[in-house]
C-alpha cells in the first residue's frame, strides 16, 4: 500500500467560516432618484416633524419629572409606589382583579377602581406621548401576536437589535424595565425619561457590575409580579439584521419563561440600521425624518418555558430561544458577539481593515479556551506580519519575510496548515486557530531542547552563527541563505552566540518556528517511510562537503543531525 502525506490537523467542521462573515457593516448608498426624493420630502417634513417632536418633549418632560420627583435616579432597588406607580402602570391590573373576584366589598372595589384609573392615566399618558413621538418621526407600527403578562413571561427578549430606533418596542410593550448603562441617566432629557422605567443599571467603573446586573434581573424576574416585565436585547450590540449573533445569558439565568419579540424594518430604503461600520446617528436620523413613513413590525411569539436542563444551563436556553427566533425570521445564526466589535476597533487602531478582527469570538474562545486579551495579543502579532498587506491577509511571501526565511517545502507545508480555506492567504481568524492549535501545543520544553541540541553541533551549550546557518541551509536546501538578521534577533545580548535561555525565550514568543521545526521532521519521516531520499534533508543538500561527511562512518555532526 502506498503511503500518502497526511495533514497534521483535520479541518474541523465546527471551526469553519460562518454563513455571514460580517454582521456589523451597513452600506447605505442612495441613488440619484432617492437623493432627490429625500431632499424634496425633507424640505417639507423635517421642519414639521421637528416641531411635533419638540412639543411632545415639552409635555413628556414635566410628566417624567413628576414621576421621578425626589427619587434617586441611580441605585433604585424597589419599584415605584403610591401615586408615582399610579401614573406609571397599566389599567390591566383592575380588569385582572375583577376577573379573579378578589374584591370582598364594594368599598374595596371602588378604591381599587380609583387606583386603577390613576394607573391607567400614567400608562396612557406616558405610552401615548411616546407613541406620538415616534409617530412624529414618521414610524408606522404594525404589531403581531399577543404580549404575555408579567406572570406568564417576566422577561421579554428582543432581536435582532439593529438600531437606536428599537426603543419603539419598549413603548409598544408598555414601558417595561430595561438594562442600561448608568451613564445614560446623566443625559439631560432622555436620562429623565429612562429613569421612569427604573432600568437595571450597568456600570463600567464597577468590577462587579456584570454579576450585580444578573442578580438584579434574577430578583425582578422572580418577584411574583411585584416588578414590571424586564425587556432585554440579548445580542448586546447592533447588527445589520442579516443573522442572529450570540445571545448573552443574562436574560436566561433566572430560568423563568421568556417571551421572544421579533422586530423588522421592511422598508425599501434602510435608514435605521446603525452598526459599527456604517452611517452615523445624525445621518440616519435625518434620512429617517425625510421619509414619507418608516414601517416597523413587532411580533410577539408565544412564551418559551425552559426545561430542567435549560434551567441549569442558561447557555442552552439562550440557544433554544435564538433558534426559534431565527427560524421565524428566516435567518442564520453565528457565534459573533460584542467582543468581535472590540477586536474590530483594535484592528482599525493597528491600521488593519476593521473586519479583519472578526473571529466569531464566542466559538473561538470556547473551543480554543482563549480570553479576549489573548486574542488581542494575537491580533497585534498578526498586524506585525500583515502591516504591509492592504487587505489584512497574509500571503506566503509575507509569511516567509516575517519568519526571515526563504520559501521552502517545510514553510509551504506550515502555511497550508494555517490556510484553512485554501485561498492562498491567511486571515486573522485562520492565524488565531493556527497559532493556538498548531504552534503552541508543540512549542514545549522538549521540542525547544531538541531543536537547541540540533543547532549546538559542538555541544558547548551555545550556538554560533555558523552552526545556526549551517543547519538552516541544510534543512531548507538553500546554499546562500542569509540568516544574520534572524540570528541577531535571537542573540539579545549581542555576544555573537545564542545561549539556551535566549533560544528558549525567543521560541516561546515565536511559536511559529516550533511548528516549522516539527513540520520539517514530519516531512522527513514521511519521505523516509516512502523509501525516498529526502529532497531537503539536512545531510543531502549539496551546498558543501556534507555528502562526504554523511558517508563517513565516524560520529560526526551530520550523524548527530540525522538523529
Amino acid at each position: 500500500m502506498s503511503l500518502q502525506r497526511v495533514v497534521a490537523l483535520p479541518r474541523q467542521h465546527s471551526l469553519r467560516l460562518p454563513a455571514i462573515l460580517n454582521p456589523f457593516v451597513h452600506q447605505l448608498k442612495l441613488t440619484k432618484a432617492e437623493t432627490v426624493k429625500c431632499v424634496l420630502l425633507g424640505i417639507i417634513l423635517v421642519p414639521i416633524r421637528s416641531v411635533i417632536l419638540l412639543l411632545v418633549l415639552m409635555v413628556l418632560w414635566p410628566v417624567a419629572v413628576m414621576i421621578t420627583f425626589r427619587q434617586s435616579l441611580k441605585g433604585v432597588v424597589e419599584p415605584l409606589t403610591g401615586w408615582r406607580r399610579y401614573i406609571l402602570f397599566t389599567h390591566m391590573f383592575f380588569s385582572q382583579k375583577l376577573g379573579q373576584n378578589k374584591f370582598k366589598t364594594p368599598f374595596l372595589a371602588l378604591g381599587c377602581w380609583v387606583t386603577c384609573k390613576l394607573r391607567f392615566l400614567r400608562q396612557r399618558v406616558m405610552t401615548f406621548l411616546a407613541r406620538i413621538y415616534f409617530f412624529g418621526m414618521g414610524f408606522r407600527v404594525i404589531v403581531k401576536g399577543r404580549q404575555a403578562s408579567s406572570a406568564e413571561a417576566p422577561i421579554l427578549v428582543v432581536a435582532p437589535h439593529s438600531s437606536f430606533f428599537d426603543a419603539i418596542v419598549s413603548v409598544e410593550a408598555g414601558l417595561p424595565s430595561t438594562v442600561s448603562r448608568s451613564e445614560s441617566l446623566e443625559a439631560p432629557i432622555f436620562g429623565r425619561f429612562l429613569s421612569c422605567v427604573q432600568p437595571v443599571l450597568v456600570s463600567r467603573k464597577d468590577p462587579d457590575s456584570r454579576k450585580n446586573t444578573i442578580l438584579e434581573i434574577d430578583r425582578r424576574a422572580k418577584s411574583g409580579g411585584h416588578w414590571q416585565q424586564v425587556l432585554l436585547f440579548p445580542e448586546g450590540t447592533c447588527t445589520n439584521r442579516s443573522c442572529l449573533i450570540t445571545f448573552k445569558q443574562g436574560a436566561f439565568v433566572p430560568g423563568v419563561p421568556v417571551q421572544p419579540v421579533l422586530i423588522r424594518y421592511p422598508n425599501k430604503l434602510d435608514t435605521v440600521t446603525w452598526t459599527w461600520q456604517g452611517p452615523k446617528v445624525a445621518k440616519l436620523l435625518l434620512l429617517t425624518l425625510c421619509q414619507l413613513y418608516t414601517t416597523v413590525e413587532i411580533e410577539f411569539l408565544p412564551p418559551m418555558i425552559p426545561n430542567e436542563t435549560e434551567k441549569k444551563c442558561p447557555a442552552k436556553f439562550a440557544q433554544s430561544v435564538r433558534a426559534v427566533m431565527a427560524e421565524v425570521l428566516g435567518l442564520s445564526v453565528t457565534d459573533h458577539t460584542y467582543e468581535d466589535c472590540r477586536l474590530m476597533i483594535a484592528a482599525g487602531e493597528l491600521t488593519l481593515p476593521m473586519e479583519a478582527g472578526l473571529v466569531e469570538f464566542t466559538k473561538i474562545s470556547r473551543k480554543l479556551e482563549l480570553k479576549w486579551d489573548n486574542v488581542k495579543k494575537e491580533l497585534e502579532s498578526f498586524a506585525n506580519i500583515a502591516c504591509s498587506c492592504k487587505g489584512g491577509r497574509i500571503t506566503i511571501e509575507e509569511f516567509a519575510s516575517f519568519l526571515k526565511l526563504p520559501i521552502s517545502p517545510a514553510l509551504q507545508e506550515l502555511f497550508s496548515l494555517f490556510d484553512r480555506n485554501g485561498d492562498g492567504t491567511i486571515d486573522f481568524r485562520e492565524y488565531v486557530i493556527g497559532v493556538t492549535i498548531l504552534c503552541r501545543p508543540v512549542n514545549n520544553e522538549g521540542v525547544i531542547q531538541t531543536a537547541f541540541k540540533l543547532f549546538d553541533i559542538d555541544e558547548d551549550n551555545c550556538i554560533t552563527q555558523e552552526e545556526f546557518s549551517s543547519l538552516l541551509r541544510s534543512a531548507l536546501g538553500v546554499c546562500d541563505l542569509d540568516v544574520h538578521s534572524l540570528f541577531t534577533e535571537i542573540d539579545v545580548d549581542g555576544s555573537g552566540h545564542i545561549t539556551y535561555d535566549e533560544f528558549r525565550s525567543f521560541a516561546l514568543t515565536h511559536p511559529e518556528y516550533a511548528k516549522l521545526f516539527t513540520t520539517y521532521l514530519d516531512l522527513q519521516r514521511y519521505q523516509a517511510l516512502q523509501g525516498e531520499e529526502p529532497e531537503y534533508n539536512i545531510t543531502s543538500h549539496g551546498c558543501s562537503a556534507s555528502h562526504a561527511v554523511h558517508s563517513s562512518q565516524e560520529d560526526s555532526a551530520s550523524d548527530k543531525k540525522d538523529d
